[in-house]
C-alpha cells in the first residue's frame, strides 16, 4: 500500500472520511476547534457540510487527506492556531508568540486502521504547514503511556505517534480527554 497525502481541497473526499451516513446528522465535521462555539452550535445538519465545502474551496485547505490510490482513507485537521479556538483556549497554554499552526484531529477510516496512515497524516500535515509558511506545528495529544485509548477519543492523537514524527513535549496542559492528560507538543520547521 502506497499512501499519498494531499491538501483537503476536494469536498467529496472530505465527506467520504468525515461525513455522516445521514445528511441531516449533526456530526462534528472537525469544526469544534475550528470555529467559535456559538457558530458551531448554530450549524445543524446539512449546514455543517456546506460550511466545510466552503472551507475546502479556500486557501489554504482546512487540512490534509490520505489516499490509498484514489480512495480517501484519512484526514488531519491543521491550520494556523490563531484561526482556531486554541487561540483562546485556557486549558492549552501559549508557550510563546510564534505564529504556530495547530494539528488537532487525525481520523482514519474503519478498515484502514493500524496500517501507518496516521503516521503518514502527521507527516503530511507537517509538510502542508511548512509549505504554507508555518514556523512550527503544535499538537495536543493524549499522554496515555501504554494505556489503551477509546478510538472515539483518539482523534487528538497519542504522544508516541507525535514523538515518532519529530515532535517534542513543550508544556503540560490542564486538558483531559478520555481520562488521559493532553500535552502540548511542537515540531519546529525552521
Amino acid at each position: 500500500m502506497s499512501i499519498e497525502v494531499r491538501p483537503a481541497s476536494v469536498f467529496a473526499d472530505v465527506r467520504a472520511v468525515l461525513g455522516p451516513k445521514s445528511p441531516d446528522a449533526n456530526v462534528c465535521w472537525c469544526l469544534s476547534y475550528r470555529i467559535p462555539s456559538k457558530l458551531n452550535n448554530e450549524l445543524r445538519g446539512p449546514a455543517r457540510a456546506e460550511y466545510v465545502a466552503e472551507l475546502c474551496q479556500g486557501e489554504p485547505a482546512p487540512g490534509v487527506l490520505a489516499y490509498d490510490g484514489d480512495e480517501p482513507v484519512g484526514w488531519a485537521a491543521v491550520g494556523p492556531r490563531s484561526e482556531t479556538t486554541f487561540a483562546r483556549n485556557r486549558k492549552i497554554p501559549h508557550v510563546d508568540e510564534l505564529p504556530v499552526w495547530s494539528l488537532w484531529c487525525i481520523r482514519v477510516r474503519p478498515g484502514h486502521r493500524k496500517s501507518g496512515i496516521s503516521h503518514a497524516l502527521i507527516a503530511g500535515a507537517v509538510d502542508f504547514a511548512r509549505a504554507n509558511g508555518a514556523p512550527a506545528v503544535e499538537a495536543y495529544p493524549l499522554d496515555n503511556g501504554d494505556a489503551r485509548v477509546d478510538l472515539t477519543m483518539a482523534y487528538v492523537g497519542i504522544r508516541k505517534n507525535f514523538e515518532r514524527a519529530g515532535f517534542t513535549k513543550v508544556a503540560d496542559t490542564t486538558s483531559v480527554l478520555a481520562g488521559h492528560p493532553r500535552i502540548l507538543m511542537r515540531r519546529n520547521l525552521s
